[in-house]
């Protein structure tokens, strides 16, 4: 007879290997074995996987069918209790475990390679995707450590008043809210110097919650990218010119350079979009439609790094802006930045937030209303990116020859009225053949018209789906923190505190998404309105001219 428990709490899965489950479902165990905490076994959906043991108890007639002749139930047979168990792992035990650092858990460090990485012999290849450790598949049963189970209202009571013993870490140690420091920022493990310099100030606008202004601001322009070469002419690489308003000098940097500043910054910010860098391309990077591309990608990011109040004046994106063919100072600034001590629990030390705390049911309502949108902008996004990509196909392709053909038959029917040889028709047929021309260039006009107007709404629509693809960890960091709160009510005191830190630097980032996609889009769809115009104009004037030509010779 298969095994059934009952679920006590919900579970939702994050991971491969393991299934969500739901309260008062009824699920069946292949075992009564746990594994580091864990039962396998099969939801109502058919779906079977991991899920914690803590968190289900085996029903009524299960016990009762196990008992023995005296009338006891096998140890086996009861209800799973829950305990606090250390849960490890292989990988664990290798030393692959998630949060490893020195901030007290939970901050996540991508490779930060050797001094000879940053030099030229590097490829295109970074430490990016190490960076982007949110993103990375765990192990099939998650790394967990001094685990709380779940307990009925009695035990929950009892522990409330134990102080600390209320406060548990997440059941899931692959969890964003643990890998970016949230939790143990939150849980008070997080400790750092932070300097004056250091602080990043949120406060208290309009609107609500907003990063502090920054008083300097600057610009900075990308330049056509040269070719250059080494190891004579046997490697090539692209070489950009940056030059910041606030310097007026330029510096030098390849696509790499901009690939490690990225993975830094997505280290240091775990509330903060940092934007995403145009896509790699194995082949065809010295094409010039790519660098093309890419250079315009780039400035786009660029654009929204140096109007970020909070990424415009971090150390490390200053010195990436400043520091010129000094090999020995581009290598200390490396170093300093991959030894900054302020990343993940730690960043959330250096926010200072205003004197009134927000109210969290108002937060969670803010939070779910932004989840909302960017849910249906990300839908829409793909909607609007599907229709002007294959609009633009067809002026490019469909368009350009319908008008040609269009322009063909008149200057066909122009050559044979060109076979009347009387001098009053001469005017006629050479107005028909102009024609034929006119609509010809108007054929060239549309297949080029989508660079001009099409391409950079594609462009940065693209780059607003890579802020989409961020918020979702960031939410998940916040609503980690308001979850403990909720479980916690008798802890109130810092753990209130620190959850008001993070919840208005996620607020901040959040309106800085908004007054920065109003700005763009605003700015964007002008443009496009404006090109459109010029581009009919351009059309009109064209036909103008062939319809003087009737005029002209007659």
């Amino acid at each position: 007879m298969a095994l059934k428990a009952k679920v006590l709490y919900d579970f939702h899965s994050e991971n491969p290997g393991e299934i969500s489950i739901t309260e008062n479902e009824l699920v069946t165990l292949f075992s009564e074995e746990e594994l580091d905490g864990w039962l396998e076994g099969e939801n109502s959906r058919g779906e079977a996987g991991l899920f914690p043991a803590s968190y289900v108890e085996i029903t009524r007639d299960q016990i009762t069918s196990n008992t023995n002749n005296n009338g006891l139930s096998s140890p086996k047979a009861k209800a799973v209790t829950p305990t606090h168990t250390s849960y490890t792992s292989p990988e664990s035990q290798r030393g692959l475990g998630a949060g490893s650092g020195g901030s007290g858990g939970g901050s996540f460090h991508t490779s930060q390679g050797s001094d000879d990485d940053w030099d030229d012999d590097w490829d295109d290849s970074s430490p990016t995707d190490a960076a982007q450790g949110m993103g990375t598949s765990p192990p099939l049963y998650p790394v967990t450590s001094s685990l709380p189970g779940r307990r009925d209202s009695s035990q929950q009571h009892q522990q409330q008043a134990k102080s600390s013993a209320t406060v548990g870490r997440n059941l899931n140690r692959f969890s964003t809210f643990v890998k970016s420091g949230g939790e143990a920022f939150l849980l008070g493990e997080a400790s750092a110097f932070v300097k004056d310099g250091d602080r990043i100030c949120v406060v208290m606008g309009k609107n609500g919650p907003e990063w502090q202004e920054d008083p300097y601001p600057f610009m900075c322009t990308i330049d056509d990218p040269t070719k250059q070469t080494k190891f004579k002419g046997m490697k090539s690489y692209m070489s950009y010119g940056l030059t910041p308003t606030h310097t007026n000098v330029q510096v030098n940097r390849r696509y790499k350079h901009f690939d490690w500043l990225y993975a830094r910054l997505v280290e240091r910010f775990p509330v903060i979009s940092v934007p995403h860098l145009p896509e790699k391309q194995a082949t065809g990077r010295f094409e010039e439609d790519f660098i093309s591309k890419r250079r315009k990608g780039l400035i786009w990011w660029m654009n929204h790094m140096i109007t970020h109040p909070v990424l415009a004046r971090c150390d490390v994106f200053q010195h990436f802006l400043t520091c010129g063919a000094d090999e020995k100072a581009w290598k200390m600034g490396k170093r300093k930045a991959e030894r900054d001590e302020l990343v993940g629990s730690n960043f959330f030390l250096t926010i200072s937030t205003p004197a009134v705390p927000l109210d969290l049911q108002e937060v969670e309502s803010k939070i779910e209303g932004f989840k909302s949108f960017t849910k249906r902008m990300d839908e829409n996004i793909v909607v609007v990116n599907v229709t002007i990509n294959d609009f633009a196909r067809k002026q490019i392709t469909g368009f350009k020859k319908e008008y040609q053909k269009v322009g063909q038959s008149f200057a066909l029917l122009g050559q044979a009225f060109e076979l009347d040889l009387q001098a009053y028709s001469g005017g006629l047929n050479r107005a028909i053949a102009y024609t034929g021309e006119a609509y010809e260039q108007v054929g060239e006009y549309f297949a080029e018209q989508p660079r001009r107007d099409l391409a950079p709404i594609s462009d940065l629509l693209d780059l607003y789906r890579g802020h989409l693809a961020n918020f979702p960890d960031i939410i998940h960091v916040q609503k980690g923190a308001l979850t403990k709160v909720k479980d916690c009510p008798k802890q109130e005191g810092e753990l209130h505190d620190r959850c008001n830190i993070i919840s208005c630097a996620t607020l901040a980032e959040i309106q800085h998404f908004h007054r920065t996609r109003v700005r763009d889009f605003r700015s964007q769809m002008q443009h496009h309105l404006q090109e459109q115009i010029g581009f009919f104009q351009k059309i009109t004037a064209k036909l103008q001219d062939a319809l003087q030509k009737y005029d002209d010779d007659q």
